[in-house]
């Protein structure tokens, strides 16, 4: 049960759980709290969120961040900071998968991963959906992220 007195959902899309925690009903639209269990080497395409910034906490596992086209290893009992408007990703670097909490302000854009977990679209074949189900949430995907050019600068 969250702080608000309702019970958590908890959802699995593309492997990964999601538990909401905090909604945008919850809070007022404030903010958007939710937890993830990523499989090793897991993560979401590249990305921008128009409408809200976001906090990752990690904790367990290692996690590598790519912002903006830098990498920036996040270990567990670790944060970072995503603003709003720049592209982002990240993956599970370490062998077993990985638990993060995430923080959005506003709230709201925890919906697309119910959403998107009841629609059940698959990547690739499915990504006409995906993109116009993002777009509801002001999410524009940019693809696959250069790790390894990344890497090197």
């Amino acid at each position: 049960m969250n702080v608000a007195g309702r019970i958590s959902r908890t959802i699995t899309w593309l492997g990964t759980a999601y538990t909401i925690n905090v909604g945008r009903i919850e809070s007022g639209g404030i903010v958007g709290v939710f937890e993830s269990t990523v499989p090793a080497g897991g993560g979401p395409p590249v990305h921008m969120h128009h409408n809200e910034d976001e906090v990752i906490h990690v904790i367990e596992g290692a996690y590598e961040f790519w912002l903006n086209g830098a990498i920036i290893p996040v270990a567990a009992s670790r944060s970072i900071f995503l603003p709003r408007g720049v592209p982002h990703t990240f993956r599970v670097a370490s062998a077993s998968p990985g638990r993060n909490l995430t923080v959005l302000t506003p709230g709201g854009l925890e919906e697309f991963f119910i959403e998107a977990a009841v629609q059940a679209p698959r990547l690739p074949e499915h990504m006409d959906r995906l993109l116009q189900l993002a777009g509801r949430y002001g999410i524009e995907f940019r693809g696959p992220p250069d790790w390894d050019t990344a890497r090197a600068s």
